[in-house]
């Protein structure tokens, strides 16, 4: 696996949400919402769960095979209505023992999301659905969101040696609207610089949301990032972008709803970003 900061973690990040992309539109042409309404919703997904296999099925049809954790996908345009998903084991033949579900997903018109599957705090599985700040953003500037999905105690994130972020816990996100440019990111237990994830270049575009998720585990040496970009939110087309990016934080809660009881069809979503990408392998047993 890529480190965050190697010459092929980019690339190979993009690699995987453009084949992944694609293959959550082949997927959702064949599968309607239970319920539909009108307009689309825009959503992005990130599976985040060291070790943690699963197969998923949308409406009692085998959609994706032994999903795997690292794969991101998206922004993904899909039909707004109701889903019925189900998560069964990864040798499971059908969707009628499923481990969690079956739940009805909602989708709603006009709102752009990224779903996370990801560990808690307590280092059990669990899944966060995160809203996308699709606001505009000042000219010269973009919007730098960093979500702690990791099973490790609060963390401080420093930005070219700096605290910019302080304190964040899981599942709490912080955002920051600032100068264009390139930042050295470093994520270190509250209260100390020591790096457990990085140093990491983190380009913050202009007009751009530009979303870091540290994820894995802190007990099991497998801490890592990725990095997912919305755009579109200029205010100025003709805006020039900034240098060095000088960073001043507020730490507020993430707007999200736990999924993992109430709402776990979200964990679906995260396979169907990868079908075409896997092959569909197990497409009949």
């Amino acid at each position: 696996m890529h480190t965050p900061h190697s010459p092929g973690f980019t690339a190979s990040l993009t690699a995987s949400l453009t084949a992944a992309s694609i293959g959550v539109l082949v997927i959702f042409g064949g599968i309607a919402p239970a319920s539909a309404a009108t307009g689309d919703a825009q959503l992005s997904v990130f599976h985040g769960v060291p070790g943690l296999t699963v197969d998923v099925y949308v409406n009692n049809k085998l959609t994706i095979d032994n999903f795997k954790p690292g794969d991101m996908a998206g922004p993904l345009d899909l039909p707004a209505g109701t889903y019925t998903v189900a998560i069964t084991a990864s040798d499971a033949t059908d969707a009628s023992k499923p481990a969690i579900g079956p739940v009805d997903l909602k989708l709603e018109a006009g709102m752009n999301y990224t779903a996370v599957a990801h560990l808690g705090a307590d280092a059990k599985p669990t899944a966060t659905l995160f809203t996308n700040d699709t606001s505009t953003i000042a000219a010269g500037s973009g919007r730098l969101v960093v979500r702690h999905v990791a099973a490790a105690p609060a963390v401080d994130v420093l930005a070219n040696g700096a605290v910019a972020i302080s304190n964040l816990s899981n599942p709490k996100e912080s955002v920051l609207v600032i100068p264009a440019g390139t930042i050295s990111a470093v994520v270190a237990a509250t209260g100390t610089t020591a790096p457990v994830i990085g140093p990491a270049d983190v380009k913050v575009a202009e007009g751009v949301d530009t979303i870091v998720y540290a994820w894995g585990s802190l007990a099991d040496k497998n801490l890592a990032v990725a990095v997912q970009t919305v755009s579109g939110m200029n205010s100025d087309p003709n805006g020039i972008p900034a240098g060095e990016a000088g960073l001043v934080a507020t730490n507020r809660p993430a707007d999200q709803t736990p999924l993992w009881v109430g709402g776990i069809g979200v964990l679906v979503l995260l396979g169907l970003g990868s079908a075409t990408f896997l092959g569909l392998r197990r497409a009949r047993r």
